[in-house]
Parts: structure tokens; C-alpha cells; sequence
């Protein structure tokens, strides 16, 4: 049965509870959560029969196409909890050039604050305004502190971000610049998470460390939603998606899930491809050993600084989405990576970031491993705008004293 607010009854929800991702126990929705007692994720569950009489695809077609669309399957309660900075659906933009015509870049670098961090914080964010939190600690390797420093302050919730000290120094400046307390660590993504943990045991602040709260995943799979929509309501072939923790490959997967129970789309699923740099691929060595579990990464080292994380605490998660859709986990070398960022600005006109390079240097080397077809559609992930990265000076000089043959510019 769909639930609405006293206060603002123009937002029906569909939550039912919060279910532990390793043991199904089961936990209030409307209650502060971090992990499940078992140390692992929680997950939100709708009640999506009364969901799909509810609402139609036709109905959701017809509204604006940006984030909120999907508001009842989204479990905010109270629309004066939303935060937003403006939440667009993001394009799908073929490079023909430099990868074929059957793949598409889903372009994440459109949403506010350049990443789709913004889809996971925007919806933590709000779940943290609607229970009453007021003060957030999380650790970044860049991009989520940026989106949380931007939606927390437009709540009015403090935030104190940690962050790598080598991350790079645009993420440092936007997260203090929207109102964060950022300082750098001598240590990795995990070991600013430790920081963060032994504070919130202090009681000092939440922890909103990548899945130890159960809203970022929500916000996430919206990217899975949207795909669908824009595709026609089926899905692509092949999926490549930059893993670090892992939020949105997890959240794609439950989206695919929930529209298959709404019968929305069917039972066919793209093949999930989880994407890490070689310096740093413990969730490629956890698939390749047949693991369930992925030991921590040891001297993690890549330039692509999104998906150095050493260690994921959803990563059964990501390894069960891949192995059930016959997908694989694979490692780029950052050569390749710096050479599809190259061959793709300058090919097809589409600044890439060096996580979203990663998915093209993975696709053509599933494609040359022949894990998948050229011919197959395929949905590459940038996850963020390359404006916000090191560019190399490619220019040259003129002195307009003494001009050369124009010709030969």
C-alpha cells in the first residue's frame, strides 16, 4: 500500500522495509540505519504490485525526464525532505569513431556537480534531512565529497569530507568551496574510511561511507531506470561500468530487477562488466578466483582515482550482478586508459574522464578477447566530466609580429 505524508501528501511512496543484503533480515524504513547487524548493506524493498496499479509506464513517460521522475520507486516520503541542484536525465552519445556504431557513452559529467555522484548523495542526502541527521563524515576520492558538500550545505548539514591527499586538487577546492570541511590524508579511500568510522563511533557525526547507508544505491540505480526508458523499455547487450565501490552496478542491477516485477521490461539482461585499473583490482582477482569476497588491493595505484578502492564492502554484490549476467570483471592498464580518453576527444569529440576512458579501453579488450561481439549494443559509463582532470597543452604559439604562412597552421 502506498504511504504518504500528513504534511505533504503529494508524494506517495512504496517503501516497505529495509532488508540485510547477506541474510534477508529484515529493518524499519523509517528508522536511522548503517549496516545490517551482519556488517553488510541494507537494501530498500517497495511493495511493487501496488506500485505497478499505481502507476503505468505511459504515466511516467509523460512526465518531465530528470531524476525525481521516478519518485515512487525512490524512498523519500516527504517532498520538503528533497534536496536538488537540478537532477537531469543524462544523454546517450554514440562514438562511432573510436569504438563503433553500437556504442553508446550514457554521459554522466551532465549532472550537477560534474559526476554521477550527485545521483547517490542527492538521495542520501534527503534521507538524512527526512531522519534528522545534522552532521555527515564521509571519505572521497574526489567526485562524491564534491556531491556531498553541495546537496548536505543546500540541506543545511554539515559535512566533514576526507580525502587522499594525492586526489586531485579540483575535488579538493569544489568540496571547500560548496561548504564542506575537507582534509587531505596520508593514506587511501579506505583508510580515510577508517577515520570516519571511528568518529561516528564517537558518536561525532553519520558515516556516509560508500553503502553503509542504504540511499546512495537508490539514487543510483536511477542510471539503470533511465536506461531502460531511454532504450525503448529493453536493455543493451553489454554494460561497462567504472567499479570502485560499486554503488551504481549494484543499484543498475536491483533497477533491472524492480522493472522486470512491474513488467516493464523482461527477463533478458545485459552482460555486467565491472571495470578497474590494473593498479587496483581486487574485485578482477576476487572474479578470477572465484571468490565471493575481494581481499583489500595492497599498494593500490591508478590515474584513475574514482576506482582506487582498495577494498568494497558491497563487494559480494558486485561480483554476484556480474556473474549472473554472464559478465565478467576486468582490469585496464592506465596506458590504454590514457590512450581511449585521447582517442575519443579527439575521434568523436567527447571528453571522457579517466574512469570513463577505463570502460572504452575494457571494451575493446572484451572485444578483442571475444567476450563480446562488435556488434553487440553496449552502454559505456562516464562517470564524470574530464573537464575536472589534467589536460595535456596541446597548443602551439603565434607572434603576431611575425606571422608564419597561415596556410600551414
Amino acid at each position: 500500500m502506498a504511504l504518504t505524508d500528513n504534511l505533504s501528501g503529494e508524494r506517495p511512496t512504496f517503501v516497505t522495509h529495509l532488508e540485510c543484503s547477506l541474510t534477508g533480515e529484515r529493518y524499519d524504513a523509517d528508522t536511522l540505519h548503517g549496516l545490517s547487524d551482519a556488517g553488510r548493506p541494507l537494501l530498500v524493498r517497495y511493495d511493487l504490485d501496488a506500485l505497478g496499479k499505481a502507476l503505468s509506464r505511459d504515466d511516467l513517460c509523460a512526465r518531465p525526464t530528470d531524476l525525481w521522475r521516478w519518485r515512487e520507486l525512490l524512498p523519500v516520503r516527504r517532498t520538503d525532505s528533497i534536496v536538488s541542484l537540478g537532477e537531469i536525465e543524462t544523454p546517450l552519445i554514440p562514438v562511432p569513431n573510436c569504438a563503433g556504431p553500437n556504442v553508446l557513452v550514457k554521459d554522466e559529467g551532465r549532472l550537477p556537480t560534474g559526476s554521477f555522484k550527485a545521483r547517490g548523495l542527492v538521495m542520501a542526502v534527503a534521507m538524512a534531512r527526512e531522519l534528522g541527521v545534522t552532521r555527515i563524515a564521509m571519505p572521497t576520492n574526489g567526485n562524491a565529497g564534491a556531491a556531498l558538500a553541495a546537496y548536505a550545505t543546500r540541506a543545511g548539514i554539515e559535512t566533514v569530507i576526507l580525502c587522499p591527499d594525492d586526489t586531485p586538487e579540483i575535488n579538493v577546492r569544489e568540496i571547500g568551496a560548496q561548504g564542506g570541511r575537507v582534509y587531505r590524508v596520508d593514506g587511501l579511500i579506505d583508510e580515510c574510511g577508517a577515520i570516519v568510522g571511528k568518529g561516528a563511533a564517537e558518536g561525532l557525526w553519520f558515516d556516509f561511507s560508500t553503502l553503509k547507508e542504504p540511499y546512495r544505491i537508490e539514487g543510483k540505480k536511477t542510471m539503470g531506470l533511465e536506461l531502460a526508458a531511454q532504450l525503448g523499455w529493453r536493455l543493451p547487450k553489454a554494460i561497462f561500468y567504472p567499479t570502485g565501490g560499486g554503488t551504481g552496478l549494484i543499484g543498475m542491477w536491483k533497477a533491472f530487477a524492480e522493472l522486470e516485477a512491474l513488467g516493464w521490461i523482461g527477463s533478458e539482461r545485459p552482460k555486467m562488466f565491472a571495470v578497474q585499473a590494473s593498479g587496483c583490482a581486487p574485485i578482477v582477482k576476487a572474479w578470477e578466483d572465484g571468490a565471493e569476497h575481494a581481499e583489500r588491493w595492497e599498494d593500490a595505484d591508478t590515474i584513475a582515482m574514482g576506482i582506487r578502492v582498495p577494498k568494497a564492502v558491497g563487494d559480494f554484490l558486485i561480483l554476484r550482478a556480474v556473474r549472473e549476467s554472464g559478465g565478467r570483471a576486468i582490469a585496464v592498464d592506465d596506458a590504454d586508459i590514457l590512450a581511449a580518453v585521447d582517442d575519443c576527444g579527439k575521434q568523436d569529440g567527447l571528453l571522457l574522464c579517466p574512469e570513463g576512458g577505463a570502460t572504452l579501453a575494457a571494451w575493446r579488450k572484451a572485444v578483442a578477447e571475444g567476450w563480446i561481439d562488435e556488434t553487440d549494443e553496449a552502454v559505456l559509463f562516464n562517470c564524470a566530466t574530464g573537464l575536472k582532470y589534467p589536460l595535456a597543452d596541446n597548443s602551439g604559439t603565434l607572434d603576431k609580429a611575425d606571422l608564419p604562412d597561415l596556410s600551414t597552421l
